[in-house]
């Protein structure tokens, strides 16, 4: 017989208990009443009484020292029975079968007849047979059956219990976050199941694997974890807070210590982390798990002993505003000073392309985005970056909100948006990730967006401007209605936009009535025409993305419409003039109804030397008014009057067709020879010897080496040839044209581009005269104008001005014979036959105060045929 000093740890039924070594907790031993049976408590269901028997000895003795005194040992297994008493005296068995709960073995005493041993068995029996007179414990009756299951069951034990705190023993602590909890629902009737405590998860502990044999050692303060929760909880008759299932069918619930939830006090000591999978469940209680691990961090206990304290962006919010809508999850803002930063949400992923549930949801969940925040100031808060990998470029993470809501979980609650399931270590998350979680649980409960298991109805638009045909078709809808509401989806240039129209179901390209704006750059870094990349950068900033109103008014050659659009009620042309980046198409102008507006605006820009105006001279801008006046289009196609314009002139070229390039001698010649003095210099320096940057497109303004005589002149592109890498170029003050190598062109610099100086060269047809179709006959034709006018100074007279085609009909004199029609060049390439007065005259040249010219020029082309010259050599070619 020998006695031994323990505590109690836990009670396995109404005869058993497990004890620990005082002074070390770690040494167990199983420790039997000797004498005594009790009601046995099993997994394939309890025997009546058992669990109530258990409950006496656990209430009697758990976490109390005891004193032991052992009996005899069962050789085969070594189980310990002997006799045990507590601090207060009590003494067991003796008590438990006082009390009813234990009853006295038929065998007890056979093998030991000491009269010791005999007083006490007649003792035992003596307290039981009390109890059975008094019906206690186990002689109460047939009622101690309680039914034991072992599973959830199902649906139905969640849609009674979810929510509800039911008290409960926590009969086994497996790991720091994982028990065997029985739950006392009702007398009759108890759940053991397996429980994850809600809102953490716990490093693991060393575990054995059945199939292999091999132990899997447990994880970094695994053990410690453990030995916290059960000298704490095992075995305690506690509140447990039911609120959910994982999806392995365990038990979901918040285990609460009478000194609160278990769950924070792990975490505040830094054994455990939050588990973001169980935020659903936990809704606003999350919020203190949260806080209690951060206190960890910050103290940097255990699995945070190397935690780093994240960074924040200066440690305030930035009012930005809102760019551009790239995806449903991201977006570029632009701050007070300019400066444009791209964003993801935090958090929250938008629909992908590569899930068949998502992909369908991508356009509408990227409309809610950019109805909600595009042009509109938020507030951002910066909860940390992501580095470049393959698929996305370095960008930052934020909260955004605007008036207060916050725009990731508006997305997540509409089913627009899915939540990340971050790394336990990743802290780059965002501040109301639990409220996310929440909102996702929700929203795929009411079947929102991309959990309602069914596509969006996708909307399509048909391009209008794929085609001048198609363009026609849709003109006379557009241009009946007034300020036809749409979403600028592209802006391709300053003045030139991709436009849906959602109530019509079509997009088109818009450009802008009245103006011109300098031509961008194909890319942010290539240069473009001067301010055209400023001009583009102010339409991204203004128009794209953005709701806008347009009027149209008509189409050009290729299916644009040409018309207004309005942003925010206003006039998105005027505004581009008044930034100087645009300026005034008169005669665009004038046909659009918008003139005077526009006039005003860039009148306001000069004044202001904005842009294109930064060199403006006043004194040229007057010359300009004034020809603009001579030349102004007349009311009635129909002339009433002679015009009494005369200009000295040089034809500088003569196209293939016969068109004729002239220069207007006076102030724009002696401005072009000061300019070209310059430009001489400027290209003579090594330093500005500049390739392009690029191919060079169609209608870029360049610098061009003549082949001729090897000097530099100011040319626009007219066509290229990328695989020769050869550019047909027209140097635009004199109006002939070549083919250049790309190395033979350099970038125009501003200081001698076109609003510095415009294009000398003016496009002009002769009066009356038309050349003829052959190709021989043609060649000759222009031949003799080249012979009549090479090298002279000539005076034209301008007849007729077509601003709309940009054309001057004219009378070429020489200066001797000026104002004599019968001596002008039109009436003399007529008489050698290489020309004829047209059949089909145009209304301006049917005009009454041209009779006289035209019987003196059909006389001369009679003359010319009688006499078989030139294209008349085989007879009159008008009978055919």
């Amino acid at each position: 017989m020998s006695s031994f000093f323990a505590q109690v740890k836990s009670v396995l039924s109404g005869d058993t208990l497990i004890l620990a070594n005082p002074k070390n907790p770690a040494v167990e031993r199983q420790f039997s009443l000797a004498y005594v049976t009790a009601p046995r408590l099993s997994k394939d269901g309890d025997e009546p009484y058992a669990f109530q028997s258990r409950e006496f000895l656990r209430e009697l003795t758990l976490g109390k020292p005891i004193k032991c005194t052992v009996l005899y040992t069962i050789p085969n297994s070594g189980r310990e029975y002997g006799i045990a008493q507590l601090q207060d005296g009590t003494e067991l068995p003796e008590a438990a079968v006082k009390a009813g709960w234990l009853k006295v073995r038929e065998d007890a005493g056979r093998k030991d007849d000491s009269e010791e041993t005999l007083d006490k068995l007649d003792k035992l029996r003596e307290f039981e047979t009390q109890a059975k007179n008094e019906q206690k414990g186990l002689h109460a009756g047939n009622d101690g059956f309680i039914a034991v299951q072992n599973d959830l069951g199902g649906p139905d034990f969640l849609n009674q219990w979810k929510g509800k705190t039911v008290d409960a023993v926590i009969e086994k602590v497996i790991s720091g976050d994982r028990l065997l909890t029985r739950l006392l629902l009702s007398d009759k009737k108890h759940y053991q199941v397996m429980t994850l405590i809600a809102g953490i998860r716990t490093p693991s502990t060393a575990r054995t694997n059945p199939s292999t044999g091999q132990t899997q050692p447990a994880e970094e303060y695994g053990e410690e974890a453990k030995r916290f929760v059960e000298t704490r909880l095992l075995q305690r008759k506690l509140k447990v807070k039911i609120v959910g299932a994982s999806p392995q069918g365990q038990l979901v619930a918040t285990i609460l210590h009478p000194n609160g939830n278990i769950a924070e006090f792990l975490l505040q000591d830094g054994l455990a982390r939050c588990n973001d999978f169980h935020s659903v469940f936990l809704g606003p209680d999350m919020a203190a798990l949260r806080a209690a691990e951060k206190k960890a961090q910050s103290a940097q206990l255990r699995l945070h002993k190397g935690h780093v304290a994240k960074a924040t962006a200066g440690g305030k919010d930035l009012d930005v505003t809102v760019s551009k809508i790239v995806g449903a999850d991201t977006i570029l803002v632009r701050n007070k000073a300019g400066e444009e930063k791209r964003l993801s949400l935090s958090s929250i992923r938008g629909p992908r392309a590569g899930e068949p549930s998502e992909a369908p949801w991508r356009e509408e969940a990227k409309e809610f985005l950019r109805k909600k925040v595009i042009g509109k100031h938020v507030r951002v808060s910066i909860d940390g970056s992501k580095a470049a990998t393959d698929d996305f470029e370095a960008r930052d993470v934020a909260t955004v909100t605007r008036d207060g809501k916050n725009i990731g979980l508006m997305l997540v609650q509409e089913g627009y948006a899915t939540v990340i399931r971050h790394r336990k270590d990743d802290t780059d998350r965002a501040s109301n990730y639990d409220e996310l979680l929440a909102a996702q649980e929700t929203a795929k409960e009411e079947k929102k967006g991309i959990w309602s298991g069914k596509s969006p109805k996708i909307k399509q638009y048909t391009d209008m401007s794929e085609s001048a045909q198609k363009a026609k078709l849709q003109l006379s809808t557009l241009s009946r209605q007034k300020k036809v509401p749409g979403i600028v989806d592209y802006c391709k240039s300053g003045s030139r936009f991709t436009i849906l129209i959602p109530r019509e179901g079509v997009k088109i390209t818009l450009v802008l009535a009245g103006i011109r704006a300098p031509r961008a750059g194909r890319t942010p870094k290539e240069q473009g025409e001067p301010f055209g990349n400023e001009a583009l950068e102010l339409a991204n900033r203004r128009c794209n993305q953005r709701d806008c109103e347009i009027d149209v008014h008509d189409i050009d050659k290729v299916g644009g419409f040409i018309g207004d659009l309005y942003i925010g009620r206003e006039s998105f042309a005027k505004l581009l003039v008044e930034e100087g980046l645009a300026s005034v198409h008169q005669y665009s102008a004038e046909k659009s109804g918008n003139a005077a507006e526009l006039n005003a605006a860039e009148k306001r820009a000069k004044e202001a030397r904005k842009g294109l105006w930064k060199d403006w001279d006043p004194s040229q801008d007057a010359a300009e008014e004034e020809e603009a006046a001579q030349a102004a289009p007349e009311v009635e196609l129909t002339i009433r009057e002679k015009r009494n314009d005369y200009r000295d002139i040089v034809i500088t070229n003569v196209d293939a067709n016969g068109k004729l390039k002239i220069q207007e001698v006076g102030q724009g010649t002696a401005a072009l020879t000061t300019l070209m003095n310059e430009f001489k210099k400027y290209h003579s320096n090594p330093a500005n010897k500049k390739s392009l940057p690029d191919a060079p497109k169609t209608g870029e303004l360049v610098a061009a080496q003549f082949s001729a005589d090897g000097e530099w002149y100011r040319a626009r592109v007219r066509s290229n040839d990328r695989s020769a890498k050869v550019a047909e170029v027209v140097y635009i003050d004199y109006g002939n044209s070549e083919k250049q190598p790309w190395s033979k062109l350099r970038p125009l610099d501003a200081q001698f581009g076109v609003q510095k100086l415009k294009a000398q060269a003016i496009d002009a047809s002769l009066s009356f005269v038309q050349l003829p179709s052959a190709t021989h006959y043609l060649d000759e034709a222009i031949n003799i104008i080249y012979e009549l006018t090479e090298g002279r100074q000539l005076v034209g007279s301008f007849d007729y001005i077509d601003n709309k085609e940009g054309l001057s009909y004219i009378t070429i004199y020489d200066p001797k014979d000026a104002k004599d029609p019968d001596s002008s060049l039109n009436r003399e390439i007529l008489s050698t036959g290489y020309a004829m007065v047209p059949m089909k005259l145009k209304a301006w040249e049917r005009s009454s105060v041209f009779e006289k010219t035209l019987k003196s020029y059909r006389k001369a082309q009679e003359q010319a045929k009688d006499s078989r010259l030139g294209m008349w050599e085989y007879g009159d070619i008008t009978e055919d």
